[in-house]
């Protein structure tokens, strides 16, 4: 991958630009991100990704205290709508392009599902951690989710697949 991060020690002294690229390749490209995340990378310097990403999990989750199904918070919409679809044929994010690739092909299914579940939810996007699962699991998961139809505990699994897959981009940026 032609991506790397720097060295977790310096991280919080480089310039803001290289703080947010930073949070590009463990997120994904978005203003909301930037704006909730960028002041955790500089409150503190960090012994690994592991430790920056446990500690942007509280801030992720502030954002979601703040927002109801009837009233959501427009910023937690904007950092869970910055994943792309799954199963979408366009995905800018090479990180997220890479992880998807086990899910092409038959895309009509995913995109009803997205479809559904983005109706369900009105203003998410479904984000899970793919983690090389495959394309029926992973829709197993989704008509779950979208059968429960409880938007709180939606803000939660997303956010939390979100960390979980910025760990995963952090160790094999790393490797």
């Amino acid at each position: 991958m032609a991506h790397k991060l720097p060295q977790i020690g310096v991280l919080q002294s480089l310039s803001e630009d290289a703080q947010t690229k930073t949070l590009d390749l463990l997120f994904e490209p978005s203003p909301a991100i930037h704006s909730t995340l960028l002041p955790v990378v500089r409150n503190a310097e960090y012994s690994s990704y592991s430790e920056l990403i446990d500690e942007c999990r509280p801030a992720l989750f502030d954002l979601s205290s703040k927002s109801t199904p009837s009233n959501p918070n427009p910023v937690l919409l904007s950092v869970v709508g910055s994943h792309p679809r799954l199963g979408s044929k366009k995905v800018d994010s090479a990180q997220s392009a890479s992880e998807q690739a086990n899910l092409q092909g038959q895309g009509e299914q995913l995109t009803e599902l997205n479809r559904e579940y983005e109706e369900k939810f009105p203003g998410l996007r479904f984000v899970v951690f793919v983690n090389g699962r495959g394309r029926p699991e992973i829709m197993k998961d989704m008509r779950a989710r979208i059968d429960r139809g409880d938007f709180a505990m939606e803000v939660d699994a997303a956010l939390e697949a979100m960390c979980d897959i910025a760990k995963d981009r952090a160790s094999k940026l790393l490797a």
